[in-house]
C-alpha cells in the first residue's frame, strides 16, 4: 500500500449493514485504520428506518473488524451502544496523531462553524472531522482541513448520493458509495 497510512473516514452509518460491507469490502479492507465520526448503529428518531437497518448485525461484524477503528460519539449514540460494540466511542472527541499529522474528529452536533474552528486551532489539528449533517463538506482553511464525510446511507444531498472519505498520501477524497467516483477532494 505505499509508504503513507491509508485511512477510511465514515460517519452515521446509523445501523446500515449492507452499505458498511459495501464500503469496507472494496474501499476499506486495506487500510491501517478507520475513523467513525459517530451515529454508529441506532437510526435516530428523525431518519427513515431503511430495509438494511440491522445495528445488532454491525455491531458483531464492526466487533469482528481487523482494522482498529476510532470512533467519536455520535448523538444517536447511547452508553448500550457501548455495550455491544468493542471499540470505545469517544466522547466528545478522538485526537489522532498520524505521520505527523494531527486529527480531530467529533461528530459536531453541538459545534458552529466558529466554535469548530476555535476547537480545531485549540487543537493545532490539521484535519478536523465532523459528522451529523449527512452532507459531505470539505473545505481548507487556513492550513486547517474540515471534513464531513457525509453519510453513505441516509444521505441528505439533493441528488441522493451516499457518501465516506479515505485519506491516502495526505490527499482527502470524498466518494459516491455507488460509483466510486471522486465527489471532491483536497491536500493537507
Amino acid at each position: 500500500m505505499g509508504d503513507y497510512m491509508h485511512i477510511g473516514i465514515i460517519s452515521d452509518t446509523h445501523g446500515c449493514i449492507d452499505t458498511w460491507e459495501k464500503i469496507y469490502n472494496k474501499y476499506f479492507a486495506q487500510c491501517d485504520f478507520i475513523i467513525h465520526a459517530g451515529d454508529i448503529l441506532y437510526h435516530g428518531p428523525r431518519n427513515e428506518i431503511l430495509k438494511e437497518y440491522n445495528p445488532k448485525q454491525l455491531a458483531n461484524v464492526l466487533n469482528a473488524c481487523p482494522i482498529p477503528i476510532i470512533a467519536a460519539c455520535g448523538n444517536c449514540d447511547a452508553e448500550v451502544d457501548s455495550m455491544v460494540l468493542s471499540m470505545p466511542i469517544q466522547s466528545p472527541y478522538a485526537y489522532m496523531i498520524i505521520e505527523g499529522l494531527r486529527i480531530v474528529a467529533t461528530h459536531g452536533h453541538h459545534l458552529t462553524d466558529e466554535k469548530k474552528k476555535e476547537i480545531a486551532v485549540k487543537f493545532k489539528a490539521d484535519l478536523f472531522i465532523t459528522g451529523h449533517t449527512h452532507l459531505a463538506s470539505l473545505e481548507k482553511h487556513n492550513g486547517i482541513v474540515y471534513l464531513n464525510p457525509g453519510s453513505p446511507a441516509m444521505s441528505k444531498r439533493d441528488d441522493g448520493i451516499g457518501t465516506f472519505a479515505r485519506l491516502t498520501e495526505r490527499v482527502i477524497e470524498v466518494l459516491d458509495v455507488t460509483t466510486g467516483r471522486v465527489v471532491m477532494s483536497e491536500r493537507l
